[in-house]
């Protein structure tokens, strides 16, 4: 893997733990994904956002290097630099909401594009974060279905969970945070084309 990857799968972690700690964990907001998975544990429990993300991980890896190892590889590395670099820039949920205050609705929307943005950065330059992208990427050869549209359905029901285990109110502002995230992942690999 060529050193730029490296460069972008750091600069596209540190926007994902920007808008998970800065903006997401301040308001009690939801992602969906693997991501939003962590959140509502650590939501729960207090378990470290990034440590979550690896165990859940665990299931989906073991089946990408099974079915294709080129993905596996694609992916671990940014799924275990984006974990890191979450758990190491937690200090931000303390700090920021004093700096960025903002609204709940703010801070869904800021969180959603800052995450998007590092996401879809990774998917320009061919790698990503692994995560329920993974699982929809294998789904797509079993369920006649885009693999956008899987992972929208996933998305819904992690947050819908998020809802039932949290609050009503969480569910409709983390709708906020996947439509910010889709739109700056769709502006970031806009005319390219991506690895899914």
């Amino acid at each position: 893997m060529s050193w730029v990857k490296y460069c972008i799968m750091v600069l596209g972690s540190l926007f994902i733990a920007m808008g998970t700690n800065a903006f997401l964990v301040p308001s009690h907001v939801l992602d969906g994904g693997v991501i939003g998975i962590a959140l509502i544990v650590n939501y729960l429990s207090g378990l470290p956002i990034g440590f979550v993300i690896i165990v859940c991980s665990v299931p989906m890896f073991l089946a990408a290097w099974l079915l294709n190892r080129d993905i596996f590889y694609n992916s671990l590395t940014g799924m275990l630099i984006s974990s890191l670099m979450i758990d190491l820039l937690a200090p931000l949920q303390a700090w920021a909401p004093s700096y960025i205050g903002g609204s709940t609705a703010f801070n869904a929307a800021a969180g959603g594009a800052f995450i998007g943005a590092g996401l879809g950065l990774m998917l320009r330059f061919e790698t990503s974060t692994g995560g329920t992208d993974l699982l929809a990427h294998f789904l797509t050869r079993y369920v006649p279905l885009n693999v956008g549209i899987i992972i929208l359905i996933m998305d819904l029901a992690i947050i819908g969970a998020g809802g039932v285990l949290l609050s009503g109110g969480t569910f409709v502002q983390s709708l906020v945070t996947i439509l910010a995230g889709a739109l700056a992942t769709g502006l970031c690999t806009l005319h390219k084309q991506v690895y899914k």
